[in-house]
């Protein structure tokens, strides 16, 4: 029998849906013994490519947000053979991200609402994801998503390779904490408004083990301790007051990584507000970094673009028989064929030392 209503709890709550628990979605689609260790090389290696022990280039390169992922797995399938062809100069993660922030409304990504009609499904959301990134895994691909909810990673993070804690959250106690006991290297963007020391702030405190509230692999409500995580890093990706991916700025961010002992080392973001939301720019802003790069600016360790099969982005919401196929529904996005041209250069400016022009 349910309790009596409280006079002054949950007044605002229309209802309470009980989810799968993690080990419920784990058993119903579990990770295979080669996908588990696929996962654990790709992390390695982000890892050694942070600490300059893999000389290559790590590149985060995907869709703003999966929204259909039939699209997205046709995208994973283009991708996958790029990146075993460029793997000898270019480490490539797909961007897989299912959960958007909002700082007002709009639609919050896959797991929040897999239907696209605001209908909320979350436990087919997070069963649709799931199977998502399994299936990339089993490509050979490693993935790479931002975490928004601190429920989230224990239901998918054993696929992630590589995790992120956007703008709006990297202030966040919360999502810092959560950072903590990620077993994946995580990267922290600077503020909307520009500011890096939030971001650094954020990698010392995720080094450090924490204890929080969060849930345990059956769902149950528990207190969570961490050991820390010694691999989180900066990233660059702009703000309101413009670009910051040149050269003073990234000398900025050198200095700020050495002065907490961190080694100088970073991603930058060549969307957003270095980009201008404009991702056209994308691929000469990664030829910047590339041509750094080569001339020995070690310290940027590696680059993320909005890529998906087509260009820009569609108006959302409308109808789903509607919407384009491979257009992105949230943030404007590089079509496929300028993406592999720009990779394709990268990787062969880093191979000879020269732009390719």
């Amino acid at each position: 029998m349910d309790p009596a209503p409280s006079p002054t709890s949950d007044l605002r709550v229309a209802s309470f849906d009980a989810l799968p628990s993690p080990a419920e979605l784990l058993r119903a689609d579990p990770l295979p013994e080669a996908g588990a260790a696929a996962v654990a090389r790709a992390r390695q290696s982000v890892q050694d490519i942070l600490t300059g022990a893999d000389p290559r280039f790590l590149v985060v390169v995907g869709p703003c947000s999966i929204h259909d992922p039939e699209a997205a797995l046709e995208y994973a399938r283009r991708l996958q053979p790029l990146a075993a062809e460029l793997g000898d100069q270019l480490f490539l993660l797909m961007r897989v991200y299912f959960e958007k922030p909002r700082t007002t409304v709009g639609w919050k990504g896959l797991i929040l609402d897999p239907h696209l009609d605001d209908s909320c499904d979350l436990p087919a959301g997070l069963r649709t994801a799931r199977h998502f990134l399994n299936e990339v895994v089993a490509l050979g691909l490693p993935a790479a998503t931002e975490f928004l909810d601190p429920i989230t990673p224990q239901y998918l993070a054993d696929l992630v390779a590589w995790a992120g804690i956007g703008a709006r959250t990297s202030e966040s106690q919360t999502h810092r904490q959560m950072a903590s006991g990620l077993s994946m290297p995580v990267g922290f963007k600077n503020t909307t408004s520009g500011a890096l020391q939030p971001a650094l702030n954020a990698i010392r405190a995720a080094r450090a083990g924490q204890t929080f509230l969060g849930i345990n692999p059956d769902g149950q409500a528990c207190s969570v301790t961490t050991r820390g995580n010694p691999h989180g890093h900066l990233i660059l990706r702009g703000g309101s007051a413009g670009p910051n991916y040149d050269e003073d700025s990234r000398a900025v961010a050198r200095a700020g990584l050495e002065k907490i002992g961190l080694a100088p080392r970073f991603l930058v973001d060549c969307s957003h507000d270095n980009s201008g939301k404009s991702p056209g720019k994308q691929p000469g802003i990664l030829a910047d970094l590339i041509e750094a790069r080569a001339r020995g600016e070690d310290g940027i360790a590696g680059a993320m673009l909005e890529s998906n099969l087509q260009a820009g982005n569609q108006p959302f919401p409308q109808p789903v028989d509607h919407l384009l196929h491979g257009v992105s529904i949230t943030d404007g996005c590089l079509d496929w064929e300028s993406t592999e041209a720009a990779l394709r250069a990268a990787a062969e400016t880093l191979r000879t030392g020269a732009p390719v022009t």
